[in-house]
């Protein structure tokens, strides 16, 4: 995935706006997934890695054990496609926004935090219907659609589409309120029957965004 980064004489003055001093030259650089939100890793930087993250797009970090520059995954090919970084109300630690291209943590997990309760709503309800894929079709009304296969869901897609459409041009926020929350959720049965997620989308977006600039 091409980065959408773009460098910006706002980010090019970040290197100095930071205080350097107050953490002995390693600024902490928290890295969170721009898609979900969600908070993957903590590394630190110099300011030769800053640099070079800003200038290739590629999120790198000064490696306390091997004492070097270490881009995320160089060794792996995990690497963290940087979209935009930030400074806290210190001046001295970093947030990261990144699009990862595979597990972040080095035990191949998505993140170096396991809790649960870092995934946003819609993460945790994405999973929970990816769960339902092949069960008894009895069992719950997800596994019910996916057992009446891709036309049938796609159908019910469209049914919901129409509803949300009628609902808002008959100005019926309530309405319209339940029929948008029956579409997004038959949409996301519909994208994990395809083994796809609401990050695609999400990155697609981006992209076009970023194309039309």
């Amino acid at each position: 995935m091409t980065s959408l980064y773009q460098t910006n004489q706002q980010d090019r003055e970040l290197v100095n706006q930071l205080d350097w001093a107050k953490t002995d030259g390693l600024i902490p650089a928290v890295v969170q997934n721009h898609l979900t939100g969600k908070v993957l890793m903590l590394g630190y930087m110099d300011k030769a890695a800053l640099d070079k993250t800003l200038a290739t797009g590629q999120v790198t970090f000064f490696s306390r054990s091997k004492q070097r520059l270490w881009t995320k995954g160089e060794t792996s090919g995990n690497t963290l496609d940087l979209v935009a970084v930030d400074m806290d109300c210190d001046n001295d630690s970093l947030l990261v926004q990144v699009i990862p291209n595979g597990p972040t943590c080095h035990k191949g997990t998505e993140s170096c935090w396991t809790d649960g309760n870092s995934h946003s709503f819609i993460d945790n309800l994405s999973a929970l219907i990816a769960s339902r894929k092949g069960q008894d079709p009895k069992s719950s009304y997800t596994a019910y659609l996916f057992g009446r296969g891709t036309k049938r869901i796609a159908q019910k897609v469209g049914e919901e589409g129409l509803e949300t459409a009628l609902a808002a041009a008959t100005n019926d926020k309530p309405e319209l309120i339940d029929e948008a929350s029956d579409l997004i959720y038959h949409l996301l049965v519909l994208l994990e029957d395809q083994e796809l997620s609401l990050e695609d989308v999400t990155a697609n977006l981006m992209k076009r965004h970023k194309d039309a600039k």
